[in-house]
């Protein structure tokens, strides 16, 4: 679908505003934004539409005070800083600091809003059966995804599960290493747009030297986070293959990693998964260069 929105009140996003092409339930955006433009028919404008924000409940537990003495040197009040929990990282906001005490908030500061929405629909792409699917796995899928959301051209991403044996798996199973998956990322895109070429190049730059490792990516290591690139078609396994014959070879003389290999069935992720960076306020426009971080 093509739309033109407007959020209100107006300030700056994750994601474009203005003139947008998306998959209707593909993900990106705001949920209520799909949620709206799926029941209404061409040239139809709503204005003042109530939605989410899309940062989900405003969490009590999420607001801790804590003694003076725990606040690093030069905090202040607006300040963002990074927490390290048991469960992995966490960013939250200075709200509150006064002589003997100081405030962090984990909640973004939108959860629990309401935004105004006004939306017209200009078209239902006529020419979406020409739009082509691909499967990437790189390692952890939520950083992965985020550079295809901001690809021009990409017009629907997923994460989820991929190559693996078992039905439905859950995130907790392929984390274990059983299922024969791997975390990946699927990819609706607009080939007048955006070559398969260019997602090839896009996953291997972002892999770099993890190229030639098996079964890791960075600090993940395991068969679930082994990288890949899954075609869906005979011509996309001949551009992934010349993709990646065309890297530089190893110093040692360690062959390539990277698997090509049939595209099988793919299990969408849990939903708190999908578009989990830009859900923990990362930039997701197109053509955004802020560094992609592994947390929300």
């Amino acid at each position: 679908m093509t739309v033109k929105y407007a959020l209100r009140p107006s300030e700056p996003r994750l994601f474009d505003e203005g003139t947008v092409s998306f998959v209707l339930g593909g993900g990106g955006y705001l949920e209520g934004l799909h949620t709206t433009v799926g029941t209404m028919q061409v040239g139809e404008a709503k204005t003042g539409v109530a939605i989410d924000s899309g940062f989900g409940e405003y969490i009590e537990s999420g607001v801790a005070t804590l003694d003076i003495s725990q606040a690093p040197a030069g905090l202040k009040t607006g300040m963002s800083v990074l927490l390290q929990l048991e469960g992995g990282k966490q960013k939250a906001r200075v709200t509150e600091m006064t002589d003997e005490t100081f405030t962090l908030d984990a909640n973004h500061p939108l959860a629990g809003k309401q935004l105004e929405l006004d939306v017209e629909l200009v078209a239902v792409d006529a020419g979406a059966s020409a739009h082509e699917v691909a499967t990437f796995a790189g390692g952890c899928f939520w950083g992965v995804e985020l550079a295809y959301q901001r690809e021009p051209g990409v017009v629907g991403t997923a994460v989820g599960y991929t190559q693996g044996s078992t039905e439905a798996p859950s995130y907790e199973q392929v984390c274990s290493g059983t299922t024969g998956h791997t975390e990946a990322v699927q990819v609706v895109f607009n080939p007048d747009k955006v070559s398969f070429a260019r997602l090839c190049e896009l996953l291997i730059d972002r892999l770099g030297e993890n190229v030639w490792r098996e079964n890791q990516v960075g600090n993940d290591r395991g068969t679930q986070y082994r990288h890949g690139i899954y075609p869906h078609s005979v011509e996309q396994r001949a551009v992934a293959e010349q993709k990646l014959a065309a890297i530089r070879p190893h110093p040692g003389g360690l062959p390539v990693r990277t698997e090509v290999v049939t595209a099988a069935k793919f299990w969408d992720g849990e939903d708190y998964h999908q578009q989990y960076l830009q859900k923990g306020g990362q930039d997701a426009r197109k053509g955004a260069e802020e560094t992609i971080r592994c947390y929300g």
